[in-house]
């Protein structure tokens, strides 16, 4: 039997990938992409300002730098790329991501078996509680997902690009911290915009758009989106939340926002990724797994959301594709 070479690799490749996000986040918790930003450039330095063991730190800043984490090496003195500044402490900073990725979902992960043959959470087994119960019992991790999340909203720049907010007033539905309706009137000074989102959500997203567009521009409101919506909106946003959710309670949140648009040039705005069963790339694939593994939760693809809309009432008017494989979807009321 002739070994295929390749093949080998390939599957070496997959296998290990999970060590890969182990050796990134222990960097990330150890600090080290802010102490080497600080000039601790070799291991000794390292180890001493970390406590870690000083060839424990050799070993694994030698796969950092062969991933692309650093450059240099212990005799010429290690520094920073791309990858490690994206790490750094700080504003949109990826370090709760690698945190909590390496953490919590890591644990659920290991339960991916249990999740696929049983199409329910593995977060549930590692933990014995649902994500969003052991958030609101961890205040920590609550605040380190809420980052993650605004982390990874790096399309939230271009939502202004795609759609035209001018003298629009916009509800963000499920709306978290703000800071895509700041955005959104940052770039559109002529717009006003309600928040709306469960009350544990207010005071960040009070302090979030008070500092950043004022709240004589943005008001807050506190609910539940499965029970209804402000009324009389121009633009209703649903960034990101839809996942987590079967499809009749879906349906319901279409329904809330159609009876509350102001008339019928309102839109619903559907900020997501969406999944292709054909030809699919990886990143929408993976992150709908991981979203199984997780919540219980899915991405839906376009003719599914689509079909869900109808039955609201709603029609897809346009689409736009954003940054991080994310889909723009407009929908318009249907009229008679």
């Amino acid at each position: 039997m002739t070994v295929d070479v390749q093949a080998t690799r390939d599957v070496v490749d997959i296998i290990t990938g999970g060590w890969r996000a182990q050796a990134l986040y222990t960097a990330v918790k150890l600090g080290l992409p802010d102490h080497i930003e600080a000039g601790r450039d070799n291991d000794a330095e390292l180890a001493k300002a970390t406590g870690a063991n000083e060839q424990g730190i050799h070993r694994l800043m030698r796969l950092l730098v062969a991933m692309g984490v650093f450059e240099g090496s212990e005799s010429t003195g290690y520094c920073g790329t791309q990858v490690s500044a994206a790490l750094l402490d700080g504003p949109q900073s990826l370090r709760d991501m690698c945190l909590l990725y390496g953490e919590e979902f890591y644990s659920a992960w290991g339960h991916a078996h249990h999740a696929i043959s049983t199409q329910s959470s593995g977060f549930e087994v590692a933990y014995d509680q649902s994500f969003y119960e052991y958030l609101g019992q961890d205040a920590a991790t609550a605040r380190r997902f809420q980052l993650t999340m605004n982390a990874a909203s790096m399309f939230f720049h271009q939502v202004p690009e795609v759609f035209d907010f001018s003298g629009k007033k916009v509800v963000d539905v499920g709306g978290g911290g703000g800071h895509l309706l700041a955005t959104i009137l940052d770039a559109t000074p002529d717009a006003k915009g309600t928040l709306f989102d469960r009350e544990h959500m207010m005071p960040k997203a009070r302090e979030h758009l008070s500092a950043s567009v004022g709240l004589d521009r943005a008001e807050l409101v506190g609910g539940d989106m499965f029970q209804g919506v402000p009324a009389g909106g121009d633009v209703y946003i649903l960034s990101r939340v839809l996942a987590g959710h079967d499809d009749e309670a879906v349906v319901g949140v279409f329904e809330h926002c159609r009876r509350a648009m102001a008339d019928s040039s309102s839109r619903l705005l559907i900020l997501d990724r969406f999944v292709e069963d054909e030809n699919s790339t990886v990143l929408p694939a993976l992150w709908d797994l991981h979203l199984l593994v997780t919540t219980g939760g899915e991405h839906r693809t376009v003719d599914r959301i689509t079909r869900l809309l109808n039955r609201a009432g709603l029609d897809i008017a346009g689409t736009a594709e954003l940054p991080m494989e994310t889909t723009a979807l407009i929908a318009a009321p249907r009229t008679p």
